[in-house]
């Protein structure tokens, strides 16, 4: 199993930033991926961003630009960087990683962007 434990996440005017973490219980050299989704009210979850084991980065058509993923592997901590945020970026926010062809998921963090 992996333990994912979210920080970061607040109260933000249009067009500021903010840092989310995602601490895992594993080392990330264990994990095949590892990213993030969100889900607004009233909508489905969609995926953010992530990173594989592979080296690849991706990101959602909608976030590109805008949301970095970087990764500090001795802490085992993921990151995800949110940059010239609007309304539409309103949502919980959770971290993910698959294991053992498995998937793992955090306790979600709230992302409220609003003047």
């Amino acid at each position: 199993q992996v333990q994912l434990v979210e920080s970061g996440g607040g109260l933000v005017q249009p067009g500021g930033s903010l840092r989310l973490s995602c601490a895992a219980s594993k080392s990330i050299f264990s994990i095949h991926a590892m990213g993030w989704h969100r889900q607004a009210p009233g909508k489905e979850r969609e995926l953010v961003g992530y990173f594989s084991s592979g080296g690849t980065t991706n990101y959602a058509h909608s976030v590109k630009g805008r949301f970095t993923i970087s990764r500090d592997n001795a802490n085992s901590t993921v990151y995800l960087q949110m940059n010239n945020l609007n309304a539409e970026d309103t949502a919980v926010y959770y971290c993910y990683a698959v294991y053992m062809a498995r998937i793992f998921w955090g306790q979600g963090t709230q992302v409220t962007v609003s003047s």
